[in-house]
């Protein structure tokens, strides 16, 4: 058997020498390739958490009063119309996360999403203002 030191042997050290080199490139290239994406699957979880922690629950009763979203408005977008219809009643709740609402004005009932749906809150009271005459300052 012929060893690489010989100088007749097919398998020199100089053949060898750039093979192995490759290989330890190669596997030092696949190492850094799972770094990054073991530090890119960390930092998509961290984003998510992030996100998650910061998004309101909602938490509604039957009988409440909410708005309902205008998901039509998508296709006439204006500054001036409001985004919201109502207000509506909460009459029943489903196990999916659906929220069946009464309207007001119709009493005609839907069965919506609750991501539709945000707390109706009424306006200032304007029968308790009290309205004060200012005079002319006297110089």
């Amino acid at each position: 058997m012929k060893y690489p030191d010989e100088p007749d042997s097919l398998c020199t050290l100089s053949i060898i020498e750039p093979i192995v080199q490759e290989v330890f490139e190669l596997d030092c290239k696949n190492k850094l390739e799972e770094d990054f994406l073991d530090n890119l699957e960390i930092e998509d979880k961290e984003t998510k958490v992030f996100h998650y922690a910061r998004i309101s629950k909602k938490n509604f009763t039957v009988g409440q009063k909410v708005l309902l979203q205008h998901s039509k408005l998508k296709f006439f977008p204006g500054k001036l119309r409001s985004r919201w219809l109502g207000p509506h009643v909460i009459t029943k709740f489903f196990a999916n996360g659906a929220v069946e609402i009464q309207s007001l004005k119709t009493n005609n009932t839907f069965k919506v999403n609750d991501h539709q749906l945000k707390e109706y809150r009424k306006g200032f009271q304007t029968e308790h203002v009290e309205i004060m005459d200012l005079e002319d300052p006297i110089l």
